[in-house]
């Protein structure tokens, strides 16, 4: 015990001192000295510039800077005649002006929170510029000293001791040409294409202006065909229709460089310079991702902790499963037994001991029918008196039948064992679900993000709360707060309130909602239709990036293909959990179950997932439309054969033994788990931990939904309408499509502000009513009717 506390006790100072060497400064320190130098950098700029009005007045103000009387006609008085008295004199010249500009780039990037690997390069290079100027300056204007300053003055004058002017000359236009190449890619090709182009300037200039005629030439290139229609005067913008895959992500214009050769138009010749749009925005993002680094969405948050391991208990044996040899032998020998009563042969048995399940595999001998050994289902388990006997015949994938028969000591399968395996946290999934061991005592992990829906029931009593609680611990466990956000509902009130501690760093919720976990019904309804209204805005931001989901759509953004100014953003997974589906559909039915099948049917590319748990699995609640829509399901124990059928499509559910004991089918095969035990305490232990450290300023906000009722109530006051309703009524009319997210995204605006003007245009008569998921109807049909319909409101 000694040796272990000593262990103990020596990690803790090693990793104390660690943490006391390591010096990381935070983002308000960042702020702070970036301030100070931008400061800086513009009394440096105000004193350099003041310096060559005011030298000659402040000479005799240099050795006086401590006496408080004396006056520097400097801008920034004795301050500035000193610092720019030893920099423009004594130092660099005008070169100097080089400083102010790096120090306010540096203050800049603190300030801003940017990657700060290309200012070390800015440094060198800056630190170059000025030498090289200095002692340019000293060469060229030698008579005036101010100009290249002290410094710049003596190198050139060592240089020529040992080259002389000329060689002074060369080694000055040898790194002159070192900067160009390196800082600005200049190459003879440029630099003669640019005179080109300046000469066929100047020339069109000066040449008189031929008739005007029309001619139209055909350009086939793989992509498809230009038609170009222009005049000899005036060449107009060239259209070209490309595949989807070659439209850039980002609002840049490029176009083809037209050149049109000075000849009669009977020989006119086209001659095309094509620019490959994908490259160069390509090269543009590639600039952008080595000047900052890649976007990283975690920066907000960028001292987040993920929960530690001994926030959870280790439930059960901490030595792993105990093997009762006494009890396999005594199953074995009466399942033998059983089947030789009915004239059932076994030529192979062997046993595969679970948590709480001991799977026995039999092989029978030859000629015995499987459906024989499957109709002795109860006859076993009234011999094994055991409750929860599961005979599988055959197991997929072998050629044995198995017979699950319930161990009479169960093992604990605790959420610790489960979230420290080497499955667990070696998994490279989108988000990694652990939901607890397998009868061969294997930790099983899945993907919520390929299920992509899923559906858990379960009688009273059975692990439904535990199972989503294990859901939610293991993406906790594994995703940051900026890659999954959760929605929570709860009609009970009980079950979910735990995580209200984490509002602002897991929770989405609707704009003005007091709490993050729902309870009430109508705010379900809300939800439901706020989440298809942002998978809809989804999809468009997806569409106008040309992906197909959003982990292509996120990696594109983090690689900086996509500009922010065209409404595109970091896009988190949203997994909404309802806990009691049933009381939802009881009470509101179609509401809940129309916006419940949409986000099923489309939800998944998009990053939302669904999982809806319920005590009542009868086909009135879990409907045709949802179960073809969720083809992960999970079941715990039920009453019913009926309802095993209706959660599984199959039996066996009726068959469990509760408290954890659960099977997962994906719509192929069935497995039977150990659901992993996490109990409250260590759930509150898990969102203190999290709710404790920095947050976000409020819960992830889902766009604004209104109601269908909404709209008639609105009054059509003029005075009262958005600066930018005119621009919106002509977009709508324009695409004759009503929708908040069109306007959103031509107007570059906040959807809450786009929702506001869609009230105002249907108050106005411009666009119908609320619709549900559809688009609103548009009531004007051409932009003569719009100026028809504004002018005589404003009469």
């Amino acid at each position: 015990m000694a040796k272990k506390r000593t262990k103990s006790k020596s990690k803790k100072t090693t990793t104390a001192a660690k943490k006391k060497v390591s010096f990381k400064p935070s983002k308000q320190n960042k702020i702070i000295f970036g301030s100070l130098l931008i400061v800086l950098s513009i009394a440096l700029f105000f004193s350099f510039m003041s310096f060559y009005f005011t030298w000659q007045e402040d000479q005799s103000m240099l050795s006086q800077f401590a006496d408080r009387n004396a006056q520097a006609s400097n801008l920034l008085n004795k301050f500035g005649a000193n610092v720019s008295h030893f920099f423009m004199y004594k130092g660099f010249g005008l070169a100097s002006f080089v400083f102010p500009f790096l120090l306010a780039v540096t203050g800049l990037y603190l300030f801003l929170g940017l990657n700060g690997k290309r200012l070390i390069s800015k440094w060198i290079w800056g630190l170059v510029g000025v030498i090289w100027g200095s002692v340019a300056l000293g060469f060229f204007a030698a008579d005036f000293p101010l100009l290249g300053g002290l410094i710049g003055y003596e190198m050139n004058d060592f240089l020529q001791d040992y080259t002389g002017k000329i060689g002074v000359f060369l080694i000055l236009i040898f790194v002159l040409m070192v900067i160009l190449v390196q800082l600005f890619n200049f190459t003879p090709e440029g630099f003669a294409n640019f005179f080109r182009k300046q000469k066929q300037k100047i020339k069109s200039d000066f040449k008189e202006e031929p008739s005007v005629q029309t001619t139209e030439t055909p350009i086939e290139n793989e992509e498809g065909s230009i038609i170009l229609s222009t005049d000899d005067s005036v060449p107009e913008k060239i259209d070209t229709y490309t595949h989807k895959e070659d439209i850039p992500p980002l609002n840049e214009e490029a176009g083809l460089d037209v050149n049109l050769p000075q000849e009669e138009e009977s020989d006119l010749d086209l001659k095309v310079e094509e620019t490959t749009i994908e490259e160069e925005t390509d090269a543009k993002a590639a600039k952008l991702v080595e000047d900052f680094g890649e976007f990283d969405p975690k920066l907000e948050l960028g001292n987040y902790k993920f929960p530690t391991l001994d926030l959870l208990e280790a439930h059960g044996a901490s030595g792993g499963i105990t093997i009762n040899q006494e009890e396999l032998e005594e199953n074995k020998n009466r399942i033998v037994s059983t089947l030789k009563n009915y004239k059932i042969g076994i030529a192979q048995i062997k046993a595969t001991i679970g948590p709480t399940v001991t799977l026995y595999e039999i092989v029978p001998e030859a000629g015995i029918r499987i459906s024989k050994i499957k109709n002795l289902e109860d006859d076993i388990a009234l011999s094994l008196a055991a409750l929860g006997i599961r005979i599988i015949a055959p197991i997929p994938g072998k050629g044995t039948v198995g017979i699950e028969v319930p161990n009479k000591n169960a093992t604990i399968v605790s959420m610790r064992s489960v979230i420290a395996s080497n499955k667990f946290q070696k998994a490279e999934m989108e988000l990694p679900i652990a939901f607890g061991k397998t009868i061969s005592n294997e930790t099983f992990v899945v993907d919520l993000a390929k299920m992509p829906h899923m559906l858990m029931a379960g009688a009273t009593g059975q692990g439904k709360s535990v199972g989503l609680n294990a859901v939610i611990t293991s993406l906790l466990y594994k995703k940051h707060p900026a890659e999954v956000k959760f929605i929570l509902v709860d009609p009970k009130k009980v079950e979910l309130t735990l995580y209200n501690k984490i509002e602002r760093h897991f929770l989405a919720k609707l704009p003005d909602s007091e709490e993050a976990i729902i309870t009430d019904n109508t705010k379900v309804i809300n939800t439901l239709n706020s989440l298809c209204i942002e998978m809809d805005h989804r999809y468009e931001l997806l569409k106008s990036a040309m992906v197909r989901n959003i982990k292509e759509y996120n990696t594109k953004f983090k690689a900086r293909k996509l500009n922010p100014n065209d409404g595109h953003k970091f896009l988190p997974y949203i997994v909404l959990v309802i806990d009691e589906f049933a009381d939802l559909i009881m009470t509101a039915g179609k509401e809940v179950e129309t916006p419940i099948a949409r986000l099923a049917q489309l939800a998944r590319a998009i990053g939302i997932h669904l999982i809806i748990a319920t005590q009542r699995p009868s086909v009135n609640v879990i409907t045709g439309i949802i179960k073809a829509n969720f083809p992960a399901r999970i079941a715990f124990r039920v009453t019913s054969k009926i309802d095993s059928r209706t959660i599984l499509d199959a039996q066996g559910a009726d068959q469990l033994i509760g408290r954890g004991d659960m099977l997962f089918t994906q719509g192929n095969d069935v497995t039977r788990l150990q659901c992993a035990f996490v109990d409250t305490p260590e759930v509150a232990k898990i969102t203190d931990y999290i709710g404790s450290q920095r947050a976000y300023p409020e819960a992830h906000v889902l766009p604004e939904y209104v109601g269908e009722e909404s709209g008639t109530s609105l009054d059509n006051d003029i005075a009262d309408r958005d600066a930018m309703f005119r621009d919106a009524a002509e977009v709508i009319v324009i695409a004759q499509q009503g929708s908040a997210s069109l306007i959103q995204r031509k107007l570059k605006l906040g959807y809450n502000r786009a929702g506001r003007i869609i009230d105002q245009l249907e108050a106005a008569g411009i666009v119908g009513p609320f619709e549900g998921s559809k688009a609103r109807q548009v009531l004007v049909p051409d932009m003569y009717s719009l100026e028809q319909l504004l002018e005589n409101e404003a009469k």
